[in-house]
């Protein structure tokens, strides 16, 4: 294990070699068991003073009056008292940084004020003009790969520091065009939509190799903004721009790229998010080998156990599954079917300060979070499943 020796975190060798022994047999379809993941805020006492610098989130990103060694020291603090159930890990979800964060390393503006981050053009240009180049050098890429740098140093292969939400060809082209630029182009230059989309998609393999390359062969392993584990290149793809397109425009203008790009990746997920993008999961079944699916019903909507026909029928293609919702919801879901199953949490602290903090998408937090009182029934739920 190179880089500093850190005693303070919770978490060894072994369990990293455990890890990625069930991860594996999970993404091959052959762990007879479900995957949770359950970590516990603030489960050990702190072993020094605080930091005066804020945990990584969409709220501060863009503060780079910090140094990268300042942010990592902040978060060895907190994970240093984290508490890693079931199949869990020390994890640096590097989504802090936004949704479609390739967009931000081919020149989009941030903007985090309202506390959450979203990218916009810089300048808006139609679709006959508008160019896309990964750029190394880029702010918000560099920024990245010097925490990446950070985190080696102190923390070696201890912890895992996961790729950016880079978002899908499709979203970053809406970002740079506008949606609704996007969608006449697609009718009145669609040559032109292919172009960029082509150079997007380069792009997006430009940006992850260059990120890939930081973290380099001694990294315990690849995640995203799942959170869920690999040992060999991943990712979770998506396509929340589809949601307005027909199923025969998503074959003529996604299906391609998301085809070429699960060839850089032997293990994906697809994030499949909301009603709307139900209408392309067959099409995605029939013509990919996505091993993984993320079904997000989306807000208003019946929770997970309310869907049992979209999950049976991922099943039934012998696909695997990462469950949004309540406990409630996974456990009705596992008991019907639990391989292939992942499920993932944090257990807050007992003053709530996850929850309270949820919006601004902080890079040790989760999307499912419960109460400290919780916390002997997700021992129990794990006991229940992974014995």
């Amino acid at each position: 294990m190179k880089g500093k020796t850190n005693m303070g975190i919770h978490f060894d060798r072994e369990r990293w070699k455990q890890i990625e022994k069930d991860y594996t047999l999970w993404w091959e379809g052959k762990l007879e068991r479900p995957l949770i993941k359950a970590v516990v805020k603030s489960a050990y006492p702190p072993e020094r003073k605080k930091p005066d610098v804020p945990v990584l989130s969409m709220k501060n990103c863009n503060c780079l009056e910090y140094s990268p060694e300042e942010i990592v020291d902040a978060l060895d603090y907190e994970l240093c008292q984290y508490e890693f159930l079931g199949d869990a890990f020390p994890l640096i979800n590097m989504a802090a940084f936004g949704p479609g964060a390739l967009a931000g390393f081919c020149g989009a503006g941030l903007d985090n004020s309202t506390g959450t981050v979203w990218y916009f053009p810089m300048k808006q240009v139609p679709v006959e003009e508008l160019h896309v180049k990964y750029d190394p050098d880029n702010v918000w890429a560099k920024r990245i790969k010097d925490i990446y740098r950070a985190g080696k140093e102190q923390w070696g292969s201890q912890v895992l520091m996961s790729m950016p939400d880079l978002g899908s060809v499709q979203d970053v082209l809406a970002t740079l065009l506008g949606n609704e630029e996007y969608m006449f182009a697609l009718f009145d230059e669609p040559e032109e939509v292919l172009r960029v989309q082509n150079e997007i998609r380069n792009a997006f393999v430009d940006a992850y190799r260059d990120l890939e390359s930081v973290l380099g062969t001694d990294h315990p392993g690849y995640s995203d903004w799942s959170g869920l584990y690999s040992k060999e290149r991943s990712y979770i793809f998506q396509d929340d721009f589809a949601y307005m397109i027909s199923p025969e425009m998503f074959e003529e203008y996604a299906l391609d790229d998301i085809k070429k790009l699960k060839k850089e990746f032997p293990n994906v997920m697809y994030h499949l998010d909301g009603v709307g993008n139900l209408k392309h999961l067959d099409m995605l079944l029939d013509n990919t080998d996505i091993q993984a699916y993320q079904w997000v019903y989306g807000a208003g909507q019946p929770s997970a156990r309310h869907w049992m026909e979209v999950y049976d029928r991922l099943h039934e293609r012998g696909k695997n599954m990462e469950i949004i919702g309540s406990v409630e919801d996974f456990s009705c879901i596992a008991e019907k079917n639990a391989k292939g199953l992942f499920y993932h949490l944090l257990i807050d602290d007992e003053e709530g300060t996850a929850k309270r903090n949820e919006a601004y998408k902080d890079c040790l937090s989760d999307y499912h979070i419960v109460e400290w009182s919780r916390r002997k029934e997700t021992e129990e739920l794990i006991r229940r499943w992974k014995g």
